[in-house]
């Protein structure tokens, strides 16, 4: 790669990684914020909170990395053209398809960095943020939850029991469940024990009753159990929480979803998205990184305003992004979606190259036009 390919490479590579980690340690901030009650009301450490918020950063990369390659690439040449180099160099014979080649670099490089994210770390990182949030509910319910007190888990879900038994046991445990809406379950037990199986948490109630009250049951079903399993993960969703849900799928589980699960085919639509979503990621990098390329890839002056081809690329850059979640909707709801949010970034990327490099293919069409003309 010829010195001055590697020097605008510097530039656009630079201002990508600060750019990548601006936003992303101001967004992580933002939402790191909504679980400090971790440490204030759930008693956990400083170590656990960092861990626990720490997982959804693979999920802001992937959204967040093709925005920052198109802050870097408009960076990148609006200082070369600022410092008048992108001119000099022009005038020394570089082509619009050599000044192109470092960004392409940069661009198949965080494309490929946000398909890894999307592909691999995301469903990781969420399988992983399940596990997390299951063991402090484990950790809440058998050290922190005082014995004698009423404690809301979460809204709809209250616990309580009267006192602590030989080896962390819970005795005289009463539970309400009200988060479905309709339905009320009111769960008893004399003991109930927090225990682990194959990576899971559960909270084993031993003798009790289970009161069931659905909407518009005149009576309450009564099941009583012996022994009971609840799983904790339960305690963190309104879902059922067994089922994996999609985003904590991999990717290759996710490529052959079952639709005879029962599962599965109530939320059909949710894989649907969730797969195809995971694919098109990178996509939007490639797109936004050809649009920025595109605003100001032609050597200006400095008395040439950019501006507007600064504002353009923005604009184009919002609708493609809003049109693309409106996109990922449509494909929740009807397969003729997916095509959709396909073609969106391809055809963004498409249109950005036609545009960057217009002039590049005047002379050959000049010449066509030239031969049709004398014949």
């Amino acid at each position: 790669m010829p010195l001055i390919e590697r020097y605008i490479l510097k530039i656009a590579g630079s201002a990508f990684l600060v750019a990548l980690g601006v936003l992303t340690a101001v967004i992580w901030l933002t939402q790191a914020m909504r679980d400090f009650d971790l440490m204030t009301t759930k008693g956990q450490s400083l170590i656990v909170f960092f861990h626990i918020t720490g997982l959804i950063i693979p999920s802001l990369l992937m959204v967040i990395s093709p925005i920052a390659l198109f802050i870097a690439v408009l960076f990148a040449l609006n200082k070369l053209n600022g410092d008048s180099e992108l001119v000099v160099a022009s005038s020394a014979g570089l082509s619009p398809f050599q000044l192109f080649r470092p960004f392409a670099v940069l661009i198949i490089a965080v494309s490929l960095f946000s398909g890894f994210m999307s592909l691999s770390a995301m469903p990781w990182s969420f399988r992983a943020l399940r596990n997390a949030l299951t063991e402090v509910q484990s950790d809440f319910l058998t050290r922190i939850v005082r014995p004698g007190t009423f404690n809301m888990l979460e809204p709809g879900l209250f616990f309580h029991y009267r006192d602590r038994g030989p080896g962390g046991a819970l005795l005289g445990i009463f539970m309400i469940d009200r988060r479905e809406e309709g339905q009320n379950n009111v769960y008893l037990a004399e003991t109930g024990i927090a225990t682990k199986v194959e990576d899971q948490n559960y909270l084993v109630l031993e003798t009790g009753t289970i009161q069931r009250q659905d909407k518009g049951a005149e009576t309450p079903a009564m099941i009583v159990f012996d022994s009971y399993a609840l799983d904790l993960s339960h305690f963190g969703s309104k879902q059922d929480g067994a089922p994996l849900r999609p985003r904590e799928r991999t990717t290759s589980d996710m490529l052959r979803y079952n639709v005879a699960d029962p599962y599965v085919r109530d939320n059909e639509g949710r894989f649907r998205a969730e797969l195809h979503e995971r694919f098109v990621a990178p996509l939007y990098a490639m797109a936004m990184g050809m649009i920025a390329f595109a605003a100001l890839g032609a050597p200006r002056t400095t008395r040439q305003n950019r501006g507007a081809a600064i504002g353009g690329a923005v604009l184009a850059t919002v609708l493609m992004r809003v049109g693309g979640f409106g996109a990922s909707a449509l494909m929740a709801r009807d397969p003729a979606g997916v095509a959709l949010s396909y073609a969106l970034p391809l055809l963004g990327a498409a249109l950005a190259g036609l545009y960057a490099f217009r002039f590049a293919f005047e002379r050959p069409f000049r010449r066509v036009r030239a031969v049709f003309a004398a014949a």
